[in-house]
């Protein structure tokens, strides 16, 4: 099984999406949502404080010179997911199994959340550390964001190294399908893993955007 950044991951059988992120304490009486983190300002996952569940979920569009982008925001401009156009069903279904029935709405994501992604395209690399965002996720798929935040820009680490700094070496395989649960591509940034022989592997996006991510953060 290898997983995929923010998509699915592979078993015998076919592709399969990963399970709803499930909270290690007692579940939540609304419906379809575990227990929120948001990240510090840094976006390190350094600092988690227990989230409310939404009222909203806000949909937005944003173009990127990868195509476009839909952008996920709560009424409170926090960001929840980010994903690319040609992955719309994946998100909406992604929302249904982490919000159950709170609905998609259209709606203008906050400026200042759309002008960081404008940013980080055009060449500041930083911009993305400025958003703040919430997600669900078990203390192993924390430890594997918090290990991904951490990754600098312009490197890249295998798939065993980065179950090595979640604290579990011999957890490969459950530290790729953690990578695969990440709905915040991009934000937590899970295109800078690689196989272990360089192999660009593993991107739910696409191989040519996991490229183009990489060269444009000096990686390649």
């Amino acid at each position: 099984m290898r997983g995929r950044c923010g998509g699915p991951f592979f078993v015998k059988g076919g592709p399969v999406f990963p399970p709803l992120i499930r909270p290690s304490g007692p579940p939540s009486p609304a419906r379809g949502e575990g227990r929120n983190y948001r990240a510090d300002s840094r976006a390190r996952l350094g600092d988690h404080r227990p989230m409310p569940r939404p009222a909203r979920l806000i949909l937005d569009r944003a173009p990127s010179p990868l195509g476009e982008l839909l952008i996920v925001t709560d009424e409170t401009g926090l960001l929840r997911a980010i994903d690319f156009h040609d992955f719309e069903p994946r998100l909406r279904w992604l929302a249904r199994r982490y919000y159950g029935d709170l609905a998609l709405e259209t709606g203008p994501a906050p400026a200042a959340v759309k002008a960081a992604f404008a940013r980080y395209f055009a060449g500041d690399l930083a911009a993305l550390a400025s958003l703040d965002w919430a997600t669900n996720g078990t203390p192993f798929q924390q430890a594997v964001w918090r290990a991904l935040g951490a990754i600098p820009t312009g490197q890249t680490i295998t798939y065993s190294e980065l179950a090595r700094r979640a604290d579990r070496p011999a957890a490969i395989r459950a530290a790729g399908a953690a990578n695969g649960a990440n709905p915040l591509s991009l934000v937590v940034p899970c295109h800078r893993v690689i196989g272990t022989h360089g192999a660009l592997t593993g991107y739910a996006g696409g191989i040519e955007r996991k490229r183009w991510l990489l060269t444009h953060e000096g990686a390649l």
